[in-house]
């Protein structure tokens, strides 16, 4: 079972995303409300295999989480993808420092982030 941390403040998002992945017997979704309740969640969840997530969150946005996430021995393996409606390449510059994998905007295509979670995951 390859566990899937999802990151976003929208509900609608998070269920978006948990709906792309119903048919995918192989996952399972962890769902994150912010950049600090992720943290919570990965020290909660050691076996997250991918982190999903959305830039502009309260709290803690996804740009410091990833930095956490980044600069953590315990969660710096975990492939990152951003799910956002960001299309700054500035921000895509500092995400791909701290090691995020994919770049996909909303509105997503199912497809694409399933396609993108299964070549992380191998």
């Amino acid at each position: 079972m390859k566990k899937i941390l999802i990151v976003d403040d929208s509900a609608t998002i998070r269920e978006q995303v948990k709906a792309a992945f119903a048919s995918k017997a192989d996952y399972q979704i962890v769902e994150a409300e912010n950049g600090v309740d992720a943290l919570a969640k990965l020290a909660a969840n050691t076996d997250v295999r991918l982190l999903i997530s959305d830039i502009n969150m309260p709290e803690m946005d996804g740009i410091t989480l990833i930095k956490h996430v980044s600069e953590n021995a315990s969660f710096k393996a975990i492939p990152i993808v951003m799910l956002t409606t960001e299309v700054s390449a500035d921000l895509k510059t500092q995400a791909k420092n701290y090691g995020v994998k994919a770049w996909i905007v909303k509105p997503f295509t199912p497809e694409k982030l399933v396609m993108a979670a299964d070549q992380l995951t191998k």
